[in-house]
């Protein structure tokens, strides 16, 4: 197995200071997406991966309201980019996030799962006619579909902007063990020491990473860092910041649509 770990500088990108962490991408064989490829079923993941790169973003401050920013102009070019139903789609997210701001921390976990889990899982490649693509959170809403790593990424934001401390949320990297196959989780500390809670789009149920025997832990992340897995833990902590020329764009993409540019 050849794994390439190529680590970039901390970089400070995001005009509208969102605060996410961002990501894994990986090549296997030419592209592996995480989407549910029968072929991949019988190969063996040690013969699988031909690149791995992983990139741990260090990004600055909070994430912007969602509640502000969501004007009337901003639902207006949803609307003309999307059509009307992804509009409404959005206010449901925007709404969502304002009901749940009182909320505990087991509800907040829970509607937020629940809310992105409802879409449908589309590989990049049938999706958006590329190899590999991250979509924005309004993409990913309007559009009704993406793969693991939207899901992980919308979940993340939202948590962030309910107010959630980085410290306590990862973006996880695993092996699906049954499919043979990457993916993308994203994981909840309720202690610094303490076991996971995983968010899925596969398993739609949150356990403790304990209980998830069918994931096999690579690496996770968060705004402070990129940590070595350790038995779904915290693992040993390697380095932080990272910078990619796709975040990069999907943060244009997501300027486009809050800014009108």
């Amino acid at each position: 197995m050849v794994i390439i770990l190529l680590f970039y500088g901390t970089f400070l990108i995001n005009r509208r200071n969102a605060k996410i962490l961002i990501l894994v991408h990986l090549f296997l064989y030419s592209k592996a997406n995480c989407s549910q490829r029968p072929h991949l079923a019988g190969k063996s993941i040690a013969y699988g991966f031909s690149c791995l790169i992983i990139v741990a973003c260090l990004l600055p401050n909070a994430l912007a309201s969602l509640k502000s920013i969501f004007t009337q102009e901003v639902y207006t070019r949803i609307s003309e980019r999307y059509g009307n139903t992804a509009s409404r789609e959005i206010s449901e997210w925007n709404e969502l996030l304002v009901d749940l701001q009182a909320d505990d921390i087991d509800e907040k976990l829970y509607s937020v799962n629940r809310f992105f889990n409802r879409f449908d899982f589309v590989s990049d490649i049938e999706h958006w006619k590329v190899s590999d693509y991250w979509a924005t959170p309004i993409e990913f809403i309007a559009t009704g579909a993406g793969d693991c790593e939207d899901y992980a990424i919308a979940k993340y934001f939202s948590l962030i902007e309910l107010g959630i401390p980085e410290s306590k949320l990862r973006l996880m990297y695993v092996t699906a063990l049954r499919l043979k196959q990457p993916h993308m989780v994203l994981a909840y500390y309720d202690t610094p020491t303490s076991v996971p809670l995983v968010l899925d789009n596969i398993n739609k149920r949150i356990l403790p990473a304990n209980k998830r025997r069918d994931l096999a832990p690579i690496y996770s992340f968060n705004g402070e860092g990129l940590w070595a897995a350790k038995a779904m833990g915290n693992g040993r902590k390697l380095r932080g910041g990272g910078s990619m020329k796709m975040w990069d764009d999907m943060i244009a993409r997501l300027d486009e649509v809050i800014e009108g540019k």
